[in-house]
C-alpha cells in the first residue's frame, strides 16, 4: 500500500512539473527557400519525445516552456534548431540538404555525383558502420547494399561470397571485379583493412559494368581507401575485442535420447515386434519378458543393447554411466580481436594516409583460428604545378595453417564411444566397428602440421598531369606479387594415417601480376547548361605464376621432421606448373548533362585476352544510358510531398572471362586448348 501512494504522488508532482513547464503555445509556419509551404515537417522539443508535424499549410501548433529549443527537420531539408527564447509566433525557413545527391561516388576509371549518375550505383561510406566494428570487407556489405548477397562464412578468416544481383553464370566465376583506389584489383578482400577505407560504390547495371568490358559482367566492388586530411598528424588507435558465439544449439542426442533414437531406428526396418528394442527394465503394459526375449538367453540388458547395435566399448560405457559430449568438446566459444594503428595528415603538398594493423580470430570450432598483419601506406604529393605523383600500397601477411576438428563428424559420433585409448591416445575409432564408424574429430588437428603462409604486395604508382584545353592525362601503374607456401605432414603418429612413415607435400607458389593505365580525360561546361566529360582509356595487363610441388613418403627413421626434411623419404615425387596471360583494351566514354536534368553515357571498350581460343581473342562492349531527374522540373516543384526523382534506363554488353574448374573451383585460363598427356607405360591391347 505505501509502495502505491508513493507512485501516485511522484505522478502528480510529476504531472505539476510538466504542466508548469509547458507555459505558452508557439504558432508558425514552415516555408522552402522559394516561399513555397512544407507540410510534414517534423516539430520537436529537444531532449525530450513531446513533438508535432505541420500541416498541409506548413502551420504548426505546440506546447513548450520559454526557455525550450524546436528541432524543425524534413526529409529533403537541412535540420534546423532554434530557441524558443519566450516568444509565441516562430516562422521557420528550411533550406533544401543537397549534400546527399552532390556527393561523389566511383564510376569506372572515374568519378561522378550521385545527381549526374546515369548507372545503378549504391555507395556507402565505412564511417557508417564504425560502431558496427567490421572485420572485413564483406561485414561493411553485408546488409547495407542493395541487390548484393555476401553468403555466410563460417571460419576463422570469415567474410564471405560477394553476389550482384543473382548467379549469371553457369560455369564461370560469379564474384563482382573488385576496384581498388580506381585500379582493378587481384588479391584477395581479407588482404584489405577495413579501417583503412573510406567508402565503396557498388556498380550493378550493364551500362556501369561495361567501362570494364570482359571482366565485369559479375557487377563491381569500387573501394577507396582513406586520404590525409588536415594540417596537423592525427593519430588513431582502434581496437576491437569480441567473442564467437554459437546463434543457435542444435546438439545431438545424448544418453538416453541416441539409444530411444537408435530404437526407433531398428523399428523403422519393419520389425512386427517393435517392443524387442524397448528396454527390458521398461516393458510397455501387457508385453512379458518371455515375449520380449523372442527365444534368446542372456542377459536382458546386453540383449538390448546388441538389439540397437551397439558395440563392446559402448556397452561397457552405458553400463559404467560413462558418455562423451562430442557436441561440447567440438565447438567452443572464439575470441577475436582487432587492432589498427594509424596516422594521417597534410603537409604543404603532401599528403599522406599510413597504418598497420592484426587481426586475430578463432571460429566457433576446437583448432579453428586466422591471423593477418596489413599494413597500408597512401602518399600524394604536387610535384610541379601541373603534376601530382602518389603511391597507395598494402601489404598483408596471412597464417590460414590452423587444422580444426573435423565437426562434420557430429552426426555419427556415439555418445558412449571413447576419445581416448587407455593409455591417454586418442582413438582413431570411437567405437568398435572395424572402420565402419566415424573418425575422431581430433586427430589430424592433433598429430597433422600444416603451414599455409601467404605473402602479399600490391601498389598503385600514378602520376598526373595537366594539359592545355583543359586535358588531364594519368599514368597508373600496378604491380602486385603474391608468395604462397602451402606445407603439409600427414603424421605416422595419427591412428588415420595409413602410409607407413608418415607422408608429406611442400608447394610454392609465386604470382606476379601488373597493369598499365593510360587516362586521357577532358572536362568542359559551355554556356552554364552543358557539360561534357570525356575519358579515354588505353590499358595494358600481364599475370604470371610458378607453381612447384614436392612430395615424399615413408620416411626413415622416422618422421619427426615433418616437411623440414623432405628428402629421406622412399618414395619422392616433384610437380610444377607455370602459367601466363597477358591482356589489353581501349575505352572511350562520353558523359553529357545538359543543366544537370538530363545526363547521357556512352561508351565503348575493345578488350584482348590471350587466354581465349585463336579465333575469340578480342570482343567489344558497347553500353549507352539516359538519365532524367524530373523532379527539376518546372511543372514538378508543385509536388511538395516528392523531394527527389529520377527516371533511368540503360543498355550494355558485359563478359565473363574467368573461367573456372567446377571440382576444384580454381581458374582455368587456357581452358580453349587440349592437353595431351603421355604414360610412362605402354598399354597392350589383346584382341
Amino acid at each position: 500500500m505505501k509502495k502505491r501512494i508513493t507512485l501516485l504522488i511522484v505522478f502528480f508532482l510529476t504531472s505539476c512539473v510538466l504542466a508548469f513547464a509547458q507555459d505558452r503555445m508557439v504558432k508558425g509556419i514552415v516555408k522552402d527557400k522559394q516561399g513555397a509551404s512544407i507540410p510534414g515537417v517534423s516539430v520537436k522539443i529537444k531532449n525530450s519525445k513531446i513533438g508535432v508535424s505541420t500541416g498541409a499549410d506548413g502551420s504548426y501548433t505546440i506546447s513548450v516552456s520559454g526557455d525550450a529549443v524546436l528541432i524543425y527537420s524534413a526529409v529533403g531539408y537541412s535540420a534546423k534548431e532554434i530557441s524558443v527564447n519566450n516568444r509565441n509566433q516562430i516562422d521557420v525557413g528550411l533550406e533544401e540538404e543537397s549534400k546527399g545527391l552532390s556527393e561523389v561516388v566511383v564510376i569506372g576509371y572515374g568519378t561522378t555525383t550521385k545527381k549526374d549518375a546515369t548507372g545503378a550505383i549504391s555507395s556507402i561510406k565505412a564511417t557508417q558502420l564504425e560502431n558496427e566494428n567490421p572485420q572485413s570487407v564483406a561485414d561493411i556489405l553485408k546488409g547495407n547494399i542493395a541487390g548484393l548477397s555476401v553468403s555466410l562464412n563460417t571460419s576463422a578468416k570469415g567474410g564471405g561470397d560477394l553476389l550482384v544481383r543473382g548467379k549469371s553464370t553457369l560455369t564461370a566465376g560469379s564474384s563482382p571485379l573488385i576496384v581498388l583506389d580506381g585500379v582493378i584489383y587481384n588479391g584477395q578482400l581479407s588482404d584489405i583493412n577495413p579501417n583503412d577505407i573510406e567508402t565503396v560504390d557498388v556498380l550493378k547495371d550493364a551500362s556501369s559494368l561495361a567501362v570494364y568490358g570482359a571482366k565485369a559482367a559479375t557487377g563491381v566492388v569500387a573501394i577507396t581507401t582513406k586520404k590525409g586530411k588536415g594540417d596537423k598528424p592525427t593519430i588513431t588507435f582502434n581496437t576491437n575485442i569480441g567473442l564467437a558465439t554459437l546463434a543457435q544449439n542444435m546438439q545431438p542426442y545424448t544418453g538416453q535420447g541416441f539409444l530411444n533414437w537408435r530404437a526407433d531406428v531398428m523399428r523403422s526396418g519393419g520389425a512386427t515386434a517393435t517392443y524387442l528394442y524397448n528396454d527390458p527394465r521398461n516393458l510397455p503394459s501387457g508385453v512379458t519378458m518371455t515375449q520380449w526375449l523372442n527365444g534368446q538367453t542372456g542377459d536382458p540388458v546386453d540383449l538390448w543393447l546388441n538389439r540397437l547395435g551397439l558395440t563392446a566399448n559402448e556397452k561397457s560405457n552405458y553400463l559404467s554411466g560413462k558418455t562423451v559430449n562430442w557436441y561440447d568438446e567440438i565447438f567452443r566459444t572464439g575470441l577475436r580481436q582487432d587492432h589498427t594503428l594509424s596516422m594521417s595528415g597534410k603537409k604543404d603538398e603532401i599528403s599522406y594516409y599510413m597504418s598497420l594493423g592484426y587481426q586475430k580470430n578463432e571460429n566457433l570450432i576446437e583448432g579453428g583460428q586466422f591471423s593477418t598483419v596489413r599494413a597500408r601506406v597512401n602518399l600524394e604529393g604536387q610535384a610541379a604545378k601541373f603534376m601530382t605523383i602518389g603511391l597507395n600500397a598494402q601489404y598483408a601477411d596471412r597464417d590460414e595453417g590452423a587444422i580444426e576438428a573435423d565437426w562434420n563428424q557430429l552426426i555419427s559420433l556415439s555418445p558412449y564411444g571413447d576419445m581416448y585409448n587407455a593409455d591417454g591416445t586418442l582413438r582413431r575409432i570411437p567405437t568398435d566397428d572395424n572402420g565402419l564408424n566415424a573418425r575422431n574429430p581430433f586427430l589430424n588437428m592433433t598429430y597433422n602440421e600444416r603451414m599455409n603462409r601467404q605473402n602479399t604486395l600490391f601498389a598503385s604508382l600514378y602520376t598526373k598531369i595537366k594539359l592545355p584545353f583543359g586535358i588531364t592525362y594519368q599514368l597508373n601503374f600496378s604491380p602486385g606479387i603474391d608468395m604462397y607456401r602451402t606445407f603439409d605432414h600427414a603424421s605416422s603418429k595419427n591412428p588415420n594415417v595409413t602410409t607407413p612413415g608418415g607422408s608429406v607435400t611442400r608447394a610454392n607458389e609465386t604470382r606476379y601480376n601488373w597493369q598499365v593505365d593510360h587516362l586521357l580525360k577532358w572536362n568542359k561546361t559551355i554556356a552554364d547548361i552543358h557539360n561534357f566529360d570525356v575519358t579515354l582509356l588505353a590499358n595494358a595487363e600481364k599475370y604470371q605464376t610458378w607453381w612447384t610441388q614436392a612430395g615424399n613418403e615413408g620416411f626413415v627413421p622416422g618422421d619427426v621432421l615433418g616437411y623440414h626434411n623432405i628428402s629421406s623419404g622412399i618414395k619422392p615425387s616433384v610437380n610444377s606448373e607455370d602459367k601466363i596471360y597477358t591482356g589489353d583494351a581501349l575505352m572511350a566514354r562520353l558523359n553529357y548533362s545538359l543543366k544537370q536534368r538530363y545526363n547521357l553515357t556512352l561508351s565503348v571498350r575493345r578488350d584482348g585476352y590471350s587466354v581465349f581460343g585463336a579465333n575469340y581473342k578480342r570482343a567489344t562492349f558497347p553500353a549507352a544510358a539516359f538519365a532524367w531527374n524530373f523532379t527539376e522540373e518546372s511543372f514538378m516543384k508543385s509536388l511538395t510531398w516528392l523531394n527527389y526523382g529520377k527516371l533511368r534506363i540503360s543498355y550494355g554488353v558485359n563478359g565473363n572471362r574467368d573461367l573456372r574448374n567446377p571440382d576444384n573451383n580454381t581458374v582455368e585460363p587456357y581452358a580453349a586448348l587440349a592437353t595431351l598427356g603421355s604414360d610412362k607405360y605402354l598399354s597392350l591391347i589383346h584382341i
